[in-house]
C-alpha cells in the first residue's frame, strides 16, 4: 500500500469512529432508562408469585382445619355457651402446624415468639370463635364457625349444618423496596391481608 493512501484511511477510520460514538452513547442511555423498569418488572413477577404461593398455603391450612373441625363433637359448646371449647383446640393446632410446616410461619425455635399458646378466643354471637396468635411475626387470625348452615337445598329437605374455617395472615410486598428506583421517596402499601375460607359438614 502506498503512503498516499494512509491519510485517506485515517480519515475513513475517524469518520467510522465518529459515527459509532453516538450509537454507543444512546445504547448506554437506553439501558440506564430501562434498567429500573426491568428491575421492577422482575420483582413484580417474583412478588406476585410469592403472594399467590402464600395464598395457596393459607387455603390448604383452612382446609386442614375444617377437616379436623368437622370430626369434632359439638357437645361442649352449646348451653351454657363455652368461651373456649376443648374441641376447638385441635382445629387451631391443625391450622397453625400447617402454616408452620409450609413456611408461612417461622418454625418453632427460630427467632421471634411464634408458638402455639393456649388459645383464648373472642367469642362472637352464635357458634363463632375468633382466635388470634401474635408474634409470628405478624398476627394470625383463625375464625371458627361451627354453626354454619346452608339454606334449604331442595323442597322437603333439612338444612345442612357444618363448620366454616377462615384463616387470615398478612403478606409483605417487596415493591416498596424497588419502587423508589423510579420515584424517589415514593411509598407503596406494603402489606395485604390474605384470607381463605374452607367449609365442611359436621360429622358429629
Amino acid at each position: 500500500m502506498s503512503g498516499s493512501n494512509f491519510p485517506a484511511l485515517r480519515r475513513s477510520c475517524r469518520r467510522t469512529r465518529d459515527l459509532l460514538r453516538p450509537a454507543d452513547g444512546s445504547a448506554i442511555l437506553e439501558f440506564a432508562l430501562t434498567l429500573p423498569l426491568l428491575v421492577v418488572f422482575v420483582v413484580g413477577i417474583f412478588d406476585f408469585s410469592g403472594a399467590f404461593n402464600q395464598k395457596q398455603k393459607i387455603e390448604q391450612a383452612a382446609q386442614e382445619g375444617a377437616i379436623v373441625a368437622g370430626s369434632q363433637p359439638t357437645s361442649d359448646m352449646y348451653y351454657p355457651p363455652n368461651p373456649n371449647p376443648d374441641s376447638l383446640q385441635p382445629v387451631v393446632a391443625a391450622v397453625f402446624n400447617s402454616l408452620a410446616g409450609s413456611g408461612v410461619l417461622p418454625q418453632a425455635g427460630s427467632a421471634g415468639n411464634c408458638k402455639l399458646p393456649a388459645p383464648l378466643p373472642l367469642q362472637k354471637p352464635g357458634l363463632i370463635w375468633v382466635y388470634t396468635i401474635a408474634g409470628c411475626p405478624d398476627t394470625l387470625t383463625i375464625t371458627i364457625n361451627r354453626g354454619w348452615t346452608v339454606s334449604q337445598i331442595a323442597p322437603g329437605t333439612a338444612n345442612a349444618v357444618g363448620t366454616q374455617i377462615t384463616v387470615s395472615y398478612p403478606y409483605h410486598w417487596r415493591f416498596n423496596s424497588v419502587i423508589q428506583l423510579l420515584i424517589p421517596g415514593a411509598n407503596y402499601a406494603a402489606v395485604t391481608s390474605l384470607q381463605e375460607t374452607a367449609t365442611v359438614h359436621n360429622q358429629m
